[in-house]
């Protein structure tokens, strides 16, 4: 059926560019339900509903060629422009992810860098404690040290005192014994001293200090 109809069509086309104004009153009326595509006779047809031929001048073929080719300029702008304004948006979003990288190598980097700060002052804080608490270490064995020195000096000053005081004290007795042993009314306590005197000693060596 749309064949028949086709033919029909083009038919009645090729009578109405044709057709003198005479024959045109024996073709049958349009059907007012089609649409109707008009078009130009001298370029390829395009059946689509009733058909209507139409005069076109130079000057309007001419102006609609220019058209087309403003329209086709327009068209091939604006993809031109469509592709620009893409490959800019890709460019941008590629600066995008390059800089968010860059800030996340720079956070990764400030991250580790302030990891290695804490480790070293940490390292630092523990070998100044090291230091200290061998200072205080040696500190404490070098008071231990003068201390226990003075307690021998001291231990050795005291054996040497009471030492001296053996000897002046035995020192005494002689010199009573030599100078008033003689005496009648001590001639008693003179020989118990010398009895004394007498005596082997046993004399503690004092330590050295």
């Amino acid at each position: 059926m749309n064949k028949n109809i086709t033919v029909v069509l083009l038919l009645l086309l090729a009578a109405g560019c044709s057709s003198t104004p005479q024959d045109a009153a024996y073709l049958p009326p349009m059907d007012p339900t089609r649409k109707v595509s008009k078009q130009d006779c001298t370029r390829a047809i395009q059946a689509d509903g009733n058909l209507m031929c139409s005069e076109v001048t130079e000057a309007q073929r001419r102006a609609k060629i220019a058209e087309e080719e403003r329209q086709a300029r327009a068209r091939k702008e604006a993809e031109e422009r469509a592709a620009r304004e893409r490959l800019e948006r890709e460019r941008a979003e590629q600066l995008a992810r390059e800089e968010a990288a860059r800030k996340q190598r720079a956070a990764e980097e400030e991250r580790l860098a302030a990891e290695r700060r804490r480790l070293e002052a940490e390292a630092a804080r523990k070998a100044q404690e090291e230091r200290e608490r061998q200072e205080r270490a040696e500190a404490e064995a070098r008071a231990r040290q003068l201390a226990e020195q003075e307690a021998r000096e001291a231990a050795e000053r005291e054996c040497r005192r009471l030492a001296q005081e053996r000897l002046d004290g035995r020192a005494l007795l002689v010199n009573f014994v030599d100078n008033y042993g003689k005496v009648e009314e001590n001639k008693g306590i003179a020989g118990q001293i010398t009895a004394f005197l007498a005596k082997a000693r046993k004399m503690k060596a004092c330590p050295p200090a």
